[in-house]
């Protein structure tokens, strides 16, 4: 009978192709963050009968919901459930490629927004900067963490299910531990900023 099988591992979906893969998965990766990068500092100027800023609380949402999803996969794994812990996994991944979309979208039809900006000019004034206080410094320090470490999870995350579904566990737990504290971070600390950011959308 099939190791992978016999232990309860689902069995492999691919066939190992490191070249193949490293060269699929990186210029995934790249292409998505330059895309990103580029599309979010275009603003459209469109008419859409609805606040653009609900994109972003779509993105918290699906921030909440795949940190939540990490955190079931992370204890299904432990429970060696690892059916579950794929299903869960692969259900971070899609609604992760959704966040891209949604979070492009936001940025696309809404440009950027200022923590402390309460008249919404895009420049913060000495009054403002006391109103915000020393949070404002925390929004930074969160900011800063978060945004580099979103743009670099990608390959962190595909090369980590890429293991996965060639059957290679031992390769595959060993990413996961890097892969896993980093993509929760980035999950948790996504709704932190929208939660802090969201009194001065307009």
């Amino acid at each position: 009978m099939d190791s992978s099988l016999s232990n309860n591992r689902p069995a492999p979906v691919l066939q190992p192709n490191d070249k193949k893969a490293t060269i699929i998965i990186w210029t995934v990766s790249i292409i998505v963050f330059i895309a990103v990068a580029l599309l979010t500092k275009v603003k459209l100027e469109l008419n859409l009968g609805f606040n653009p800023h609900i994109f972003a609380t779509l993105n918290a949402l699906i921030n909440s919901i795949v940190a939540v999803l990490l955190v079931a996969a992370l204890i299904a794994v432990k429970s060696k459930r690892f059916l579950l812990h794929k299903k869960l996994m692969i259900a971070a991944i899609i609604l992760s490629l959704l966040f891209l979309v949604s979070y492009v979208c936001h940025h696309l039809l809404s440009g950027d927004t200022k923590y402390g900006d309460l008249n919404h000019d895009g420049i913060l004034s000495a009054d403002e900067k006391t109103l915000a206080g020393n949070m404002r410094y925390v929004y930074y320090v969160i900011l800063a963490t978060h945004i580099p470490l979103a743009g670099i999870i990608l390959p962190f995350i595909l090369f980590t299910a890429y293991r996965a579904l060639t059957a290679d566990y031992a390769r595959h737990k060993k990413r996961a531990r890097i892969t896993w504290p980093i993509w929760f971070y980035v999950a948790i600390t996504g709704v932190a900023v929208y939660l802090m950011i969201r009194p001065y959308y307009n």
